[in-house]
């Protein structure tokens, strides 16, 4: 009889270490997260990104309602719209809309949000109201203004006749001034509710055991303004200011609606002087050379707010 001999070997289960496993997870969540970016990355490639490269592309080519097929002519096209006096002005009358929207749409949202802020009857009814000219289409709103802007039967000259401030009827959208003041108002309107909003949002999250404080130590609301609330919304302000000037950079329909860019071409601003380039003269080369100029100009305030959204999220 033989002796045998029996071995047993134990396994011991490996053990993962509580650091590992937490980076398992966290690059399980980042696959996760980009599958999700696809279908918004996939959208983004087809409306945004190839129509662009399009116009790149075409930018470099005299290319004509007249003509059969695009012709290479280099950097002509970039040298004469930068040398092109309708197009400068156009650059310039954007920087003056641009400014003036923006200024004007944060001012009063700011003003709008401290005077909701304050508890009162009926203040969430109010807040809901504020929030109607934001959702209302643009092209609606372009109607609603220029109807009280209109010359013959507006309401700023009916009720300027009715209390005797005005002797006869004025013209408005006639003039340059009164038409970027038209405009500008029509586009502040729409964007005070957003921005309302967003102020809103950071003064719910202050301090306001902090602001009472302030108070019992004498401070009036003009200190407690630029001393405290003005600080700690310095970031939503930052984000504001960006993200009026990139819409106001690419705003149209307004503009095209109310005044069409007149007059005199005293509201054309850059992406009505494309929709020009492309759908009155034909010229589709030239039109997606300013395009790309236009493009340029959102450019520097698209990566500001980018980098002060990121800033947000590390």
């Amino acid at each position: 009889m033989s002796d045998m001999t029996y071995t047993s070997e134990m396994t011991a289960p490996t053990r993962v270490s509580p650091e590992a496993r937490r980076g398992g997870l966290k690059a399980a969540e980042r696959r996760f997260g980009l599958l999700l970016l696809v279908p918004a990355l996939a959208a983004f490639g087809i409306v945004v990104l190839f129509p662009f490269l399009e116009a790149l592309g075409l930018s470099f080519y005299a290319y004509t309602i007249e003509m059969s097929e695009p012709e290479w002519n280099g950097i002509d096209n970039f040298v004469e719209v930068l040398t092109d006096g309708a197009v400068i002005s156009s650059f310039f009358t954007t920087m003056i809309f641009v400014g003036l929207a923006t200024f004007f749409s944060i001012l009063l949202g700011l003003g709008w949000a401290l005077i909701l802020n304050h508890p009162f009857p009926g203040r969430t009814v109010l807040r809901g109201l504020s929030l109607m000219p934001w959702v209302m289409p643009a092209i609606v709103a372009a109607f609603i203004w220029g109807w009280i802007f209109n010359s013959r039967y507006g309401l700023i000259n009916a009720l300027g006749m009715e209390l005797g401030l005005l002797e006869h009827p004025l013209a408005y959208l006639s003039t340059p001034a009164g038409a970027m003041a038209a405009v500008v108002i029509a586009k502040v309107w729409l964007s005070v509710p957003l921005f309302m909003a967003f102020f809103i949002a950071g003064l719910q999250s202050m301090d306001r055991e902090q602001m009472e404080a302030a108070r019992v130590d004498g401070a009036g609301n003009w200190q407690i303004l630029t001393h405290h609330v003005l600080p700690h919304l310095k970031p939503v302000i930052m984000v504001t200011v960006v993200l009026g000037m990139v819409g106001n950079l690419q705003h149209f329909d307004t503009i095209w609606a109310l005044t069409g860019g007149g007059p005199v071409r005293a509201t054309t601003v850059l992406s009505i002087e494309v929709y020009r380039r492309a759908f009155e003269q034909w010229d589709i080369g030239m039109a997606a050379t300013v395009g790309v100029v236009w493009v340029a100009t959102i450019l520097p305030p698209a990566y500001f707010y980018l980098r002060e959204l990121m800033k947000g999220t590390e």
